[in-house]
């Protein structure tokens, strides 16, 4: 996620993303997340599409478990560590600013055993990507990470490194405006995309993702 600061927004709908936590209740285990919106904006609160994607991946749509996975754009962690909850090997990246408030939220939730499966990394889309092996995870998570259109190249270039041909995505979104619309035009490029789910109370839509055969091969 973008590291943009805000200042206080009176919204009521928005008075939550300025408690300094959040509380939730996923994979059997009560989690507690720290929450800065004044101090890294939009990458360090809760979204609901992160609320959304962790309700989808604990009803067993898609297995994670024993799958190498890893999170885009992770903010506070709520997505990776609950994909560690349910037996997944997760590496957890946002960009270096956002690294040890995610370390913490990560230490803080996930019980002994567990720490040794989840590396916490930086990844900002579309640079040093050498470093994460080409086609090297099963499932690609992202959630609420599709809002600034001068990220969507690099953001369409990382997933296209991380994928092999057997590789799920899944993307959590709401849709606000038509670049969000634009994103998935692009993305169904180089990927068949398919909207698996609709959270009608949250407005959240949830895509699968898996890369397309190159066109010489069809």
């Amino acid at each position: 996620m973008a590291l943009v600061p805000y200042v206080d927004n009176p919204l009521p709908a928005l008075s939550k993303l300025h408690n300094s936590s959040a509380q939730f209740r996923f994979a059997n285990r009560d989690l507690h997340l720290s929450q800065d919106w004044k101090q890294l904006g939009v990458a360090a609160v809760v979204w609901d599409a992160a609320v959304v994607m962790c309700m989808y991946l604990e009803v067993g749509k898609v297995e994670v478990k024993g799958r190498q996975v890893i999170e885009l754009g992770a903010g506070t962690g709520l997505v990776g560590i609950v994909a560690a909850l349910l037996g997944a090997r997760v590496t957890i990246t946002d960009r270096q600013p956002a690294l040890d408030f995610l370390s913490a939220n990560v230490k803080a939730n996930l019980p002994p055993d567990s720490q040794g499966s989840v590396v916490v990394s930086e990844l900002t889309w579309g640079e040093g990507l050498e470093r994460y092996p080409a086609g090297g995870f099963d499932v690609v998570l992202g959630a609420d990470i599709v809002y600034l259109e001068d990220t969507f190249v690099p953001l369409l270039r990382t997933l296209e490194h991380l994928c092999s041909d057997s590789t799920v995505v899944l993307l959590a979104c709401k849709i606000r405006y038509k670049r969000d619309t634009d994103f998935l035009d692009m993305l169904k490029q180089p990927f068949r995309v398919e909207e698996v789910h609709y959270d009608k109370e949250r407005d959240i839509h949830v895509y699968k993702c898996w890369k397309l055969p190159p066109k010489g091969d069809l």
